[in-house]
C-alpha cells in the first residue's frame, strides 16, 4: 500500500510535468495528464497496473477525487443565479443528451446493421459527459465568460441526465432478453441517494463552516466532511444501490453554496481549490491509464461512426437548444465543442453494459466493450483540445483590456 501511494504521487508529479511541457506548445494540460496516463498504465510500461488500480486505497483515492469535482461542480450551483438561467440550461441539457442520443442510436442501426436494442445501447452510453476535462481547462486558463459559466452547471444536470436514461435502456434492453420487466424505483434511487447523501453531509457542513476560520481548519473540516461522505457512501454503494460520488459531492457543495455567506463560500473555495486541482490530476490520469493507445491503429468503421455521431449530436444540439431558450451566440456556437469528452463515464456505463448483454448476446457485447473502448482512446485526445479551442474562440481565455469595459459588462462576466 505504501509502495503504491507512493508511485501514485509520483506519477501526480511526473503528470503535472508533463502537463506544463505541454502547455508550452499552446495546448492545454491535461493532455499531458492524459498522455501520461495512457504511458504508464497496463497498455504501455505498465508502471501503473492492475495491482494499483484494483487496491481499495486506490478506489478510495477516487472516491475523493469523485467527491472533489463534484464540489467544484456544486460550488456554482447559486439558487439565486440559477433562477437567471436555470430554464436555458434545462433547455441546452435535454438537446445535446438527446440529439446525441437519437444520432448515435439511427447511425448505429442504420450504418452498423446492428440490432435497435443494441443500437440504442450504444445512444445511451454516447448521451454522457464526462466534466473534468473541461473543467480542468477551465481552471487552467481561468476561462471566464458565458460559455464556462453555462458548462458548470450544465455539467451538474447532464450527469443526472445520461444516468437516468442510461440504466433505462440497459433496464428495457436486458430485461427484455432475460424476461424481467424495467425496474424504475432501483433507477430513481441510483439518482435520489447520492443527492440525499451530499445534501445531509451538506447541512451538516453549513453547521462547521459557516463560521469564518483560517485556511488550515477550512482544509481539515472540509476533509473530514469528506471523508464521511465517502464513508456512508461506500456503505450504501456495498450493501444497498450503485451510489455516483461526483453527485454526492455535486448536492454537498451546492447547499453549503446556498446556505453560507458568499464571501465565507470564497473563503472556503479558495482553501480548498489546490486540493481539487491535484484531484484532477489524478482522475485524469485514471481516466488515461485504462485507454489503450494500440486501439487507435485498430480502430474501424464502429468506432468512426461513434465519434462522428455523437460529436454531431452533442454539438448542433447544444446549438438548437441554445437558440431555442435564446442563450448567448457565443453559448450556441462553442458551447457544444466542450461536451465532447467522456471517456471516464463511457467506460464505467460500457462495463455496466457489457456485464449486462454478455450472458444473452456475447458477440454485440465484445462490440459495445471494442468499439466505445476504441472510441475514448482518440475521442478523448480530440475532444480536449476541441474544448480548448471552444473557450478560446469564445473570448474566454484571452487577456482583456478590462478598461475598455463597461461595469455592466464587466458584472455580467464576474470580471
Amino acid at each position: 500500500m505504501i509502495k503504491g501511494i507512493i508511485s501514485l504521487i509520483l506519477f501526480t508529479v511526473l503528470a503535472f510535468l508533463v502537463g506544463k511541457l505541454v502547455s508550452k506548445i499552446q495546448l492545454p494540460a491535461i493532455l499531458g495528464w492524459l498522455i501520461t496516463g495512457m504511458i504508464i498504465g497496463p497498455h504501455a510500461l505498465n508502471w501503473m497496473n492492475s495491482s494499483i488500480m484494483d487496491a481499495g486505497w486506490f478506489h478510495i483515492l477516487s472516491n475523493i477525487g469523485e467527491v472533489l469535482v463534484g464540489i467544484l461542480i456544486g460550488s456554482e450551483l447559486v439558487l439565486k443565479e440559477l433562477k437567471k438561467s436555470g430554464k436555458q440550461i434545462a433547455t441546452i441539457c435535454l438537446f445535446e443528451g438527446m440529439t446525441a442520443f437519437v444520432l448515435v442510436t439511427i447511425a448505429f442501426f442504420v450504418f452498423a446493421d446492428v440490432p435497435l436494442s443494441i443500437a440504442f445501447v450504444f445512444g445511451s452510453i454516447a448521451l454522457a459527459t464526462a466534466p473534468a476535462p473541461s473543467l480542468s481547462i477551465v481552471k487552467e486558463y481561468n476561462a471566464k465568460g458565458p460559455v464556462s459559466k453555462t458548462l458548470i452547471p450544465l455539467a451538474a444536470l447532464d450527469d443526472i441526465l445520461a444516468v437516468v436514461v442510461f440504466f433505462i435502456v440497459i433496464g428495457v434492453v436486458s430485461g427484455s432478453m432475460n424476461g424481467e420487466g424495467v425496474k424504475i424505483i432501483p433507477i430513481l434511487m441510483m439518482i435520489m441517494a447520492p443527492l440525499i447523501l451530499g445534501a445531509f453531509t451538506g447541512f451538516i457542513g453549513v453547521k462547521f463552516l459557516n463560521k469564518a476560520s483560517s485556511k488550515g481548519e477550512t482544509i481539515l473540516k472540509t476533509a473530514l466532511l469528506i471523508a464521511l461522505t465517502i464513508v456512508i457512501g461506500r456503505y450504501i454503494n456495498d450493501n444497498i444501490i450503485a451510489v455516483n460520488l461526483l453527485l454526492s459531492g455535486m448536492a454537498f457543495a451546492a447547499v453549503i453554496a446556498n446556505m453560507v455567506e458568499e464571501d465565507r463560500l470564497h473563503q472556503i473555495m479558495e482553501a480548498i481549490n489546490p486540493i481539487i486541482g491535484i484531484a484532477l490530476v489524478v482522475m485524469i490520469i485514471n481516466m488515461g491509464a485504462p485507454l489503450d493507445y494500440n486501439l487507435i491503429l485498430g480502430a474501424g468503421l464502429l468506432t468512426a461512426i461513434y465519434i462522428i455521431a455523437r460529436a454531431v449530436g452533442k454539438i448542433s444540439g447544444a446549438y438548437i437548444g441554445g437558440k431555442i431558450s435564446k442563450a448567448d451566440d457565443n453559448v450556441c456556437k462553442y458551447l457544444g465543442l466542450t461536451l465532447l469528452p467522456h471517456s471516464g463515464v463511457s467506460l464505467l456505463f460500457t462495463g455496466i453494459a457489457v456485464g449486462s448483454l454478455m450472458p444473452f448476446v456475447p458477440e454485440y457485447a465484445t462490440m459495445i466493450q471494442g468499439t466505445i473502448a476504441a472510441a475514448a482512446v482518440i475521442n478523448e485526445i480530440i475532444a480536449v483540445f476541441l474544448a480548448k479551442q471552444a473557450f478560446k474562440k469564445a473570448g474566454e481565455i484571452q487577456p482583456i483590456n478590462k478598461g475598455y469595459l463597461t461595469e455592466e459588462v464587466k458584472e455580467q462576466y464576474d470580471l
